[in-house]
């Protein structure tokens, strides 16, 4: 029970900051996310693993009033966002081990925009989705302001799917995420998650700019493999089994009145 007392003691444990304090695990979940982020620009297959460490602590960290801190403001967005974090996650890992299996330099995956038509859908989304997850979360008793809360979960699950399947575009939803997350976490309470949220809007450009230079660089894969010489095309087999049934009638001697040549004939026929 010692041990169970200490464990509880250190997971609700605070750092001293001006008065107030900084909850540990919540440093320690955002720094799993930072090492999450710089494996994904550097597109590294660990960066999932690890940044599902760090969702899982966050997660006990936006519901903090479940976890014995009564005083803490319940987002429920960011909670959200956690769960969704996981789930995406693991569909990213399995996507980027079977994308580095084909990809040299130890990249799991090469870079490339998103199509017209997928852009379209990501800006959509975003705003459908916020729109329509505001009353939910509002019944929910989210903190206010709900649109805010709703806009970070709503473009967090973009931004991760966007990640998954390797569009350069998904550092700029980041962007959009930040410009609304760090006035509604700093307003809320959650500083460790606000300064780290700034820190990230800087980051992500930086990303932005790194993922679009690889695909600038991607070099085009070609099929250099020769064909198989025993595969022969279905066209060529009448042919050959006609050649082979019946010789080559080209080079064979011509005989018969027709040709002038004489015909072959038998010693009893000399006279």
């Amino acid at each position: 029970m010692e041990s169970l007392r200490w464990l509880t003691e250190l997971f609700n444990a605070y750092i001293p900051v001006a008065g107030g304090g900084l909850l540990i695990r919540e440093v320690v979940g955002n720094a799993f996310g930072l090492a999450s982020a710089l494996g994904g620009m550097r597109r590294r297959i660990w960066a999932w693993p690890v940044g599902i460490i760090g969702n899982l602590l966050l997660l006990t960290v936006f519901l903090g009033s479940l976890f014995g801190d009564a005083d803490a403001a319940n987002l429920l967005g960011q909670a959200g966002r956690q769960i969704m974090f996981i789930a995406v996650a693991a569909y990213g890992w399995q996507r980027w081990r079977s994308a580095g299996r084909d990809n040299d330099g130890g990249h799991a995956i090469t870079p490339r925009w998103a199509s017209p038509r997928q852009r379209i859908g990501l800006v959509a989304g975003l705003l459908l989705g916020t729109v329509a997850l505001t009353p939910l979360f509002a019944a929910l008793g989210s903190y206010e302001p709900v649109w805010a809360d709703a806009w970070t979960f709503v473009g967090s699950l973009l931004a991760t799917y966007g990640m998954a399947k390797g569009w350069v575009e998904f550092w700029l939803i980041w962007v959009a995420v930040d410009v609304v997350g760090v006035p509604l976490l700093f307003s809320a309470g959650y500083y460790a998650t606000a300064f780290m949220y700034l820190f990230y809007g800087v980051f992500t450009l930086i990303g932005f700019f790194v993922w679009w230079r690889a695909q600038r660089e991607a070099k085009p894969r070609i099929e250099t493999r020769l064909p198989d010489p025993r595969l022969q095309p279905a066209a060529d087999v009448p042919a050959r089994r006609t050649f082979r049934e019946h010789g080559d009638r080209s080079t064979a001697p011509a005989t018969g009145p027709e040709s002038g040549a004489a015909p072959a004939v038998s010693g009893r026929d000399v006279r």
